[in-house]
């Protein structure tokens, strides 16, 4: 079995942190429950954990206030906020709080689990940002390019960031909601309509190789298959 995942749950809600909890042990994460963000605070610091995960409404220290102390001295580890506000505005708080992913309550322990492995795999791709494969291609983050078969091909920066998140989650689901926020700050319709565009233009850009797809998942976003 391979060494179990190292969490940080921080949840004032007793009854649905004991469920994380347990339902998260069960799938070979080992678990630290904290109900307040200065319990946090000091269990990530005891326990060195892989990823964060952290309401964002917490006595003692919100979560917005935790991940902005820990972002100062690791900018590095994951962290996932949990929260019933799902406001774009709300959302994009999150992100300049230090925060890489955002969960609306109530949500699913598959999702959750889905979000946890995605965001440690973008540990690993992080590390070689300029050859990062795609199929028969070679994604240069860094250079803003395409590479197939020694022909380059440029990216605008939001095909770029659009691919990378795409990338971030093959072969699963890229939540529509969730990207549009992030990239556009609001998920409203003509938002949406853009992104269809450079989903578009994406597989163009990929279409050299057959075994690449970007499919739509309808009511749910886009999945990158390769």
């Amino acid at each position: 079995m391979s060494k179990p995942i190292k969490v940080v749950l921080a949840e004032d809600e007793p009854s649905l942190g004991q469920i994380v909890k347990e339902s998260l042990e069960l799938r070979n994460f080992e678990v630290f429950l904290a109900q307040d963000g200065e319990e946090a605070y000091q269990i990530y610091q005891a326990e060195n954990p892989d990823i964060l995960v952290l309401d964002v409404m917490m006595p003692k220290k919100d979560g917005f206030t935790l991940a902005t102390e820990i972002r100062q001295e690791n900018n590095k580890i994951p962290i996932i906020f949990l929260t019933a506000k799902s406001q774009a505005k709300d959302v994009v708080d999150g992100f300049q709080h230090g925060g890489n992913d955002y969960l609306k309550k109530p949500f699913s322990m598959e999702e959750l689990i889905v979000r946890i492995h995605a965001l440690l795999d973008r540990i690993t791709i992080k590390h070689d940002i300029e050859r990062i494969p795609i199929g028969n291609y070679i994604f240069n983050y860094k250079k803003q390019v395409l590479l197939f078969e020694g022909s380059l091909q440029p990216l605008t920066h939001k095909e770029t960031e659009l691919l990378y998140s795409l990338l971030q989650h093959k072969n699963n689901v890229l939540d529509r909601s969730f990207i549009l926020k992030k990239l556009w700050g609001d998920d409203d319709f003509f938002n949406a309509r853009s992104m269809d565009v450079f989903i578009t233009k994406l597989r163009k850009k990929l279409k050299k190789d057959s075994q690449i797809q970007i499919i739509n998942i309808r009511g749910y976003g886009y999945k990158l298959i390769c």
